[in-house]
């Protein structure tokens, strides 16, 4: 069953940091464009960050920009988001989704463009 696992949010300080990996059963990622999205309490989902293909071309939302990374280790079938000098503004579920390797689906965050998505896991930032 082709699935994407997110874990590693928490509950973290202003100004700290969190990594959240997503994991895949059944396929590999690398095949895949690999987006994180997120959505706040009472708001739409959002797309954070986008990895594009093997050779680590990223997109990231201007709200994001200079504070996540987004990074792939192939050899664990894993994508990672690296989130620095976290804010309140921050606190949402966050997802990952696969989609097309190549082409304007990852780059626009185009949620009708992905294959598969994982659950979500949760980032609060608060002191």
């Amino acid at each position: 069953q082709v699935q994407l696992v997110e874990s590693g949010g928490g509950l973290v300080q202003p100004g700290g940091s969190l990594r959240l990996s997503c994991g895949a059963s059944a396929f590999s990622l690398h095949d895949y464009s690999i987006t994180w999205f997120r959505q706040a309490p009472g708001k739409e989902r959002e797309g954070v960050g986008c990895a594009s293909d093997e050779d680590g071309g990223t997109y990231y939302a201007d709200s994001v920009e200079g504070r996540f990374t987004i990074s792939r280790d192939n050899a664990k079938n894993t994508v990672y988001l690296q989130m620095d000098s976290l804010i309140p503004e921050d606190t949402a579920i966050y997802y990952c989704a696969a989609g097309p390797l190549y082409g304007s689906i990852c780059p626009t965050f185009d949620q009708n463009g992905m294959y598969y998505w994982g659950k979500g896991t949760l980032v609060t930032v608060s002191s």
